[in-house]
């Protein structure tokens, strides 16, 4: 099964409902990152997580959500684009704790940034509520975005440390609430196996919606493919390298000849030499 997102709306347009499937994706993005076991897990959440939050986003825009904590993972940040390319990045890839909280620390924040194409992208901020990342963002939907939401995130992994399953659901009251309806979805929610089983069993987003609105009139909406693809360049290497100033590309330039950057995301190195004299001439 190709990772994809599926939508629906219930209830009368009042309850709005996205599954995913990210498993090879997070995949991709575990190898390149080097992750852990429960960095894994922890990076696969909050991948997924991004899928679901971004799933309202319109040509142009991109979200990315940032967990910052004590643990010895430290920071963890997925991005999503408005066609579903995702990304992640890890502070400490190879951090080892015995859960997903712990990894990530019981204090710190959770910030989702929505980069909407206006002058200045809208972030909002929230203290780590469980350090459970599904907790968390229903937490941050609920107190900051001001919709009551559920979230269910999964991830589960083979022997060989690779990731078997992920995905997650997102379902979401909108004003104004019917409460019989919220009722109705939570109560199925608790009754459905754990999420990596049903995704273990080969349940696609669609299914995983018709589950969980389970006697509720509901359509389904377009299904978005998601897919992993970073979006460093040459041009943003030279942009990022312009923006440490004059004095700091003349110390590069005079102590070690070259710059060399890695792309937090995809891992790409970027070696520049021949480049930095004319980057210094536009600092003229």
């Amino acid at each position: 099964m190709n990772d994809h997102l599926a939508r629906a709306m219930a209830a009368k347009g009042k309850l709005r409902a996205v599954a995913c499937v990210t498993t090879s994706v997070v995949n991709d993005i575990c190898f390149l990152q080097g992750c852990s076991p429960v960095v894994s897990v922890a990076l696969g959440r909050a991948v997924s997580g991004a899928a679901l939050l971004g799933s309202t986003l319109k040509q142009g825009q991109r979200l990315a959500i940032k967990f910052e904590g004590n643990g010895p993972m430290q920071k963890l940040i997925a991005e999503v684009d408005w066609d579903g390319a995702l990304r992640a990045t890890v502070a400490v890839p190879d951090a080892v704790a015995e859960s997903v909280p712990d990894a990530l620390g019981r204090a710190g924040f959770l910030t989702v940034t929505k980069d909407l194409g206006l002058k200045e992208p809208y972030s909002g901020m929230v203290q780590l509520y469980t350090s459970e990342i599904a907790q968390d963002l229903a937490y941050y939907l609920t107190d900051s975005d001001q919709i009551p939401s559920a979230v269910g995130l999964g991830v589960s992994l083979a022997p060989d440390g690779q990731v078997a399953v992920a995905g997650g659901f997102l379902i979401q009251s909108l004003p104004p609430s019917d409460e019989s309806a919220v009722e109705q979805v939570m109560t199925r929610i608790e009754q459905l196996p754990p999420l990596t089983t049903l995704l273990a069993g080969g349940t696609s987003p669609t299914a995983l919606l018709e589950l969980l609105l389970e006697g509720l009139e509901y359509n389904l909406l377009e299904s978005t493919d998601l897919s992993f693809r970073c979006g460093c360049s040459l041009d943003k290497v030279e942009r990022a390298l312009l923006s440490l100033g004059k004095e700091e590309l003349e110390r590069l330039m005079a102590e070690q000849g070259s710059a060399e950057v890695t792309c937090e995301f995809c891992r790409r190195q970027y070696r520049l030499d021949r480049e930095l004299p004319s980057l210094l001439e536009r600092l003229q």
